[in-house]
């Protein structure tokens, strides 16, 4: 799996769920997982989540930490999976790094009522994505929100924090494709 870290700051508006984005922008070929700080505001045109579309949900961030996965094959609910599990993997590395305790709701994670990150995964024509943006500031969230560095992150050490949530992500999806290549089958 493909990691790297943009050190460009940059939008996201939920257009970059588009298959062969790291190609495309990066020349990065394969299964991917790319981070980014940077804003986000997607707008109804380019929600995925169709029940956010009919409430007229407004997800907007003035500063974010990003991944963009994408995965190729065509499995919904693995891609789902997936998610849960970088989820999962982001609360492990917070909870151990900063003492705070996070609590996990499907694809969110909250401090106490307070959302910290984004997520949604969907499918392009070839391939399995995946968007997790988490909030390195809440200036002007249109809900009750908290960041990494009220958890006790350093707003500076925002690289770090992306590396260590892209190898543990892609260390566990090898170690998931090895565990694959050991067992034998069952009667």
């Amino acid at each position: 799996m493909i990691s790297k870290f943009i050190k460009e700051v940059n939008h996201y508006d939920g257009s970059q769920l588009n298959s062969l984005w790291a190609l495309r922008n990066f020349g990065l070929q394969g299964d991917s997982i790319i981070s980014f700080r940077g804003s986000c505001d997607i707008q109804p045109v380019n929600m995925v989540d169709l029940v956010d579309v009919r409430a007229k949900d407004s997800i907007f961030s003035t500063d974010m930490l990003h991944f963009i996965i994408e995965h190729f094959d065509l499995d919904l609910e693995k891609t789902i999976t997936r998610q849960r599990l970088l989820i999962c993997i982001i609360k492990e590395v917070l909870e151990e790094q900063t003492g705070c305790r996070l609590k996990r709701q499907g694809d969110d994670l909250y401090r106490d009522k307070l959302k910290l990150s984004i997520s949604i995964a969907t499918l392009s024509p070839v391939s399995a994505m995946i968007h997790t943006g988490i909030n390195i500031s809440v200036k002007n969230t249109p809900v009750p929100t908290v960041s990494i560095s009220e958890l006790g992150w350093s707003k500076q050490c925002y690289l770090e924090l992306a590396v260590e949530i892209a190898n543990r992500y892609g260390a566990e999806i090898e170690s998931i494709r090895m565990a694959r290549c050991k067992v034998r089958g069952v009667d």
